[in-house]
């Protein structure tokens, strides 16, 4: 009991500092407006470098003027000898380098700042990282020296003078001036240990991409994965549309959709779980090649795979079939790893993956074969695919057909091992109600899902285009629907309207991009974790 009042007390006294420092930043604000200084009313700063850019520049500079021109080596030299010939070389090189200005404007937040008399260090962190800014009283003056040593960590300043190197050998900005162009009234986490709090790096994203610089990196990367999605997209004939978020009926996917409510109609509505429906009206339309990248949402549960809003790609073509869109998954993530990665082989928490082999291509009856031992195609009836079930410890519902035990076999005994790109063909009819039958076999459909580092990537259909069939289809969801199965599908007559005016064969694919995202750039979760 001791040790925890102890605790409490000294959590007492942490909360009583920050509330005293917050005050103090607050009166230095209150201090500038009064003196007409009120950082708030700047409207622009002219910002013509960014730190990478200035540290880039100056090193190709260098490079140009000081050739024959480096560090001697003074090993050997006594001491003063040694600083003496170092202190000669290094004014020579910085003379030279003074005479080529590199004069620059950057801006951004302070992150550091060491007060030393008449001159003074910080460090300014922009989009392209952090460079550090070198101030003295003789340069700003008196006055405007005062105004900087008052500045925080974490205010957003902006800064003119020119590039130089330091006696220590870092890149710098030598300040001719520095404005104070917003207040922080906050204190940034402790920079040594960072922000490493699970909820406030989620719920607080702006300061997580602040203090840590992976999170903006997986940004960054983020952004390139989809830009180079969209370019080979585009390449090959695929136009980019976007479909209704707000529907009444959420289909495409085995998933509980949010629900919602329309005042102006008097309306229940749902929040999109799938770009399915819509897209194919689009191919029933004629646009042959379509595809969008968008949010939607499942209300299930949250784990570092999932969250019940999320970035979903699907693309539907025209005239081909499942093989099809499995030879352009190939391709596609064998151009991203190079585009983005610089190499068709990824590491993904020390698993490498190499997309530059081709996939491996197996039916889910053999891949359940393989793993478990079971052969479904000895299973005669549900009867004894249940008994199996049971036999193997593997929970299924009274409403689960057969084929909807096999799927939960293959859940339970191969995911896991899928750890370089493999592609399962050839499901279950049970558990694809929008997919075309296989000719040769009416019990499996022509679909795949492709799988890495033993998660789901995508999933692709030849797809179903009798609407005679998919009507029939629906009535087995809506009927599973009134058995209990809340992630069913219902049936949807526009969509039957549509398959009824003809759809041409079509290959259609569902990618998930958050984590598309998490293998590219090594990601342990969707969302920030420990």
């Amino acid at each position: 009991m001791a040790e925890q009042n102890q605790n409490n007390n000294k959590n007492g006294g942490q909360q009583q500092d920050i509330n005293q420092l917050l005050k103090v930043r607050r009166e230095k604000l209150a201090n500038l407006q009064e003196a007409g200084k009120d950082p708030f009313v700047i409207t622009k700063f002219d910002q013509s470098y960014h730190a990478l850019q200035a540290r880039e520049e100056y090193e190709a500079l260098e490079a140009k003027l000081l050739v024959g021109k480096d560090m001697p080596d003074t090993e050997g030299m006594e001491p003063e000898e040694a600083k003496k010939v170092k202190t000669d070389a290094y004014n020579e090189r910085r003379a030279i380098m003074d005479a080529n200005p590199i004069k620059v404007s950057i801006a951004g937040r302070m992150m550091s700042k060491r007060v030393m008399g008449k001159a003074s260090f910080c460090n300014v962190q922009d989009k392209s990282g952090n460079i550090q800014v070198f101030v003295s009283r003789d340069e700003l003056g008196t006055d405007d020296y005062a105004d900087f040593k008052k500045l925080d960590v974490g205010d957003i300043i902006g800064v003119t003078g020119y590039v130089f190197r330091t006696m220590m050998g870092e890149i710098s900005v030598h300040a001719d001036t520095v404005t104070l162009l917003s207040k922080s009234l906050q204190i940034l986490p402790e920079k040594f240990h960072g922000l490493t709090n699970t909820d406030i790096r989620y719920r607080q994203r702006y300061v997580d991409l602040i203090m840590n610089a992976d999170v903006k990196d997986t940004f960054i990367k983020r952004s390139k994965i989809i830009s180079t999605i969209r370019r080979f997209l585009d390449d090959r004939g695929f136009m980019e549309v976007e479909t209704p978020m707000l529907v009444s009926n959420a289909g495409g996917a085995a998933a509980r959709p949010f629900e919602t409510h329309f005042n102006a109609l008097d309306e229940d509505l749902k929040l999109r779980i799938s770009l399915e429906l819509y897209l194919k009206r689009l191919i029933v339309g004629g646009m042959e090649r379509v595809y969008e990248i968008g949010r939607v949402f499942r209300n299930e549960g949250v784990d570092t795979r999932h969250n019940p809003e999320f970035t979903l790609m699907e693309l539907y073509q025209a005239f081909t079939d499942y093989h099809g869109m499995m030879d352009l998954t190939e391709a596609m993530y064998r151009h991203i790893a190079q585009e983005v990665n610089g190499s068709t082989t990824i590491t993904y928490q020390g698993v490498e993956m190499d997309l530059g082999k081709p996939f491996e291509r197996i039916t889910m009856v053999d891949a359940v074969k393989k793993y478990s031992g079971v052969d479904w195609n000895e299973v005669a009836d549900l009867d004894a695919a249940r008994a199996l079930a049971k036999e193997h410890h593997i929970e299924f519902e009274d409403f689960h057909k057969k084929g909807d035990i096999l799927n939960l076999f293959f859940e339970t005994y191969v995911e896991e091992h899928l750890i370089q790109p493999t592609f399962v063909m050839d499901h279950p009819i049970e558990i694809s109600p929008l997919t075309k039958k296989k000719p040769e076999d009416p019990n499996y459909v022509e679909r795949f899902e492709m799988f890495m580092n033993g998660w789901e990537m995508c999933n692709a259909y030849s797809e179903l285009n009798d609407p005679i069939d998919q009507r029939e289809r629906f009535a087995a969801q809506d009927a599973l629907a009134e058995a209990g199965d809340d992630e069913a599908n219902h049936t949807d007559e526009d969509f039957l309207n549509a398959l009824e005016v003809g759809m041409p064969p079509t290959g259609g694919i569902g990618y998930g991009i958050d984590r598309l995202v998490m293998l590219m750039t090594d990601s342990p979760a969707i969302s920030p974790d420990t």
